[in-house]
């Protein structure tokens, strides 16, 4: 990374990853996912917020991958923070997760925050080694920040928190009521243990058991106008988070998918003999079952195409900085719907029908192979897919843009 004078420059953020960037974190990234493989299952099944398991992204230097290399992070870029998604998500999708929206929730000090107070913020990130947790879900009510004195009071709900009970800090938005910031929608920063906030620990669905994401609650929090990061609005630039968390969930998918298959074949290959009625001599020599993996492999490589494709692009965005235009921004949102749109589909396939090849010994218990299907099944309902593939239907029929949100 690197920081130039011209008054455009928004972020730290600039130019695209190299080959030896990206060796080096897929390198951290595949040790790490390795470890996080060898209990996923019993950590599942424990569904207890991932505190020992975030110790490991800080002690590796995951958390500060995309932290500037000046103040003492990675220095990373986005295309490659989206590589380390997809790497983990082969054996544990729930720490993915987390790690996904802490690289999103920390991006809005590039995203969100006026330029003068980003280097404060990164630099209390990388020296606390931050888990960034977030508290935005826009399907609730906004929180209420009510100015009070020379700061405000934080009041409400909000379901789905991922990563706020374990991470450091929570990143909110809130509708402010009163003040000099009347009637603006804020994202505030807090830190895990401040007075009046309660982490109610109701997340217990079907996957993503491990990612933290039960609702919060926030009785009369006392905010100080410096954990104000920035405004919610939909200046472009400010607005990537959006697809960049579109894109941080279509490699989520896909490598649910790629680790599905990958535990599908060692399980296949240690199957003796074949089917009675085959004249192959083993399940992995036995013309249907590489029917089923040749194409699972063959629409798992397409996709990592476009995954790629969507990375490298969404770094081309990000150094556009202040001179980024909406109508651009809105073909980085349709590239990436067009990811999200086949990452669901192959990762849900792929999770499913695996036990196709597997056998029906696979679908014991401690087999574990269920924990891919119950991650992309759970992760893939966030917001409807049907709606991707209209946006992507619009603009190729009528270069018609979806109006800027949250999902969008």
């Amino acid at each position: 990374m690197s920081v130039t004078a011209d008054t455009t420059t928004r972020s730290r953020w600039s130019g695209t990853a190299d080959a030896a960037e990206r060796a080096h974190w897929r390198a951290v990234a595949e040790r790490v996912a390795e470890e996080l493989g060898r209990d996923a299952l019993q950590r599942d099944r424990a569904n207890q917020d991932p505190t020992t398991e975030l110790d490991l992204l800080r002690d590796t230097g995951l958390v500060n991958l995309l932290q500037p290399a000046e103040l003492g992070g990675g220095g990373a870029h986005w295309e490659t923070a989206f590589l380390v998604i997809r790497i983990l998500s082969r054996t544990d999708a729930s720490i993915a997760q987390v790690l996904a929206y802490h690289y999103i929730n920390s991006g809005n000090i590039g995203f969100a925050a006026d330029p003068s107070v980003q280097d404060d913020w990164h630099r209390r990130t990388i020296q606390g080694r931050w888990v960034w947790g977030d508290s935005v879900n826009p399907t609730d009510p906004d929180l209420e920040l009510t100015a009070d004195g020379d700061g405000y009071r934080l009041t409400g709900l909000k379901r789905f928190s991922t990563g706020a009970s374990a991470g450091d800090v929570v990143l909110a938005a809130a509708a402010v009521r009163g003040g000099d910031l009347d009637g603006t929608a804020q994202l505030v920063v807090l830190d895990h243990d401040r007075e009046g906030i309660r982490y109610l620990g109701d997340w217990d669905a079907l996957g993503q058991r491990l990612s933290a994401s039960g609702s919060v609650r926030f009785e009369n929090v006392r905010v100080e106008a410096s954990d104000v990061l920035g405004e919610l609005g939909d200046e472009p630039y400010s607005t990537l988070i959006t697809p960049g968390i579109q894109l941080a969930f279509g490699n989520l998918y896909l490598g649910i998918a790629e680790g599905a298959l990958a535990r599908g074949l060692d399980i296949t290959r240690a199957r003796p003999r074949a089917w009675f009625l085959s004249q192959a001599d083993s399940y992995r020599n036995d013309p249907f079952v590489q029917r089923v993996v040749g194409e699972f492999a063959s629409r798992i490589a397409a996709v990592e195409a476009l995954a790629d494709r969507a990375g490298r692009f969404f770094d081309e965005v990000v150094d556009e900085g202040g001179t980024l235009t909406a109508e651009h921004r809105g073909e980085l949102a349709i590239e990436i719907a067009k990811l999200k749109v086949v990452s669901t589909e192959v990762g849900i396939e792929v999770a499913d029908r695996i036990f196709e090849v597997t056998g029906s010994s696979s679908a014991k218990s401690d087999v574990g192979l269920d924990l891919f299907w119950r991650n992309v099944r759970t992760h893939t309902l966030h917001d409807p897919v049907d709606y991707k593939k209209l946006e992507v239907g619009a603009w190729t029929l009528n270069g018609e843009l979806q109006p800027i949100s949250l999902y969008t």
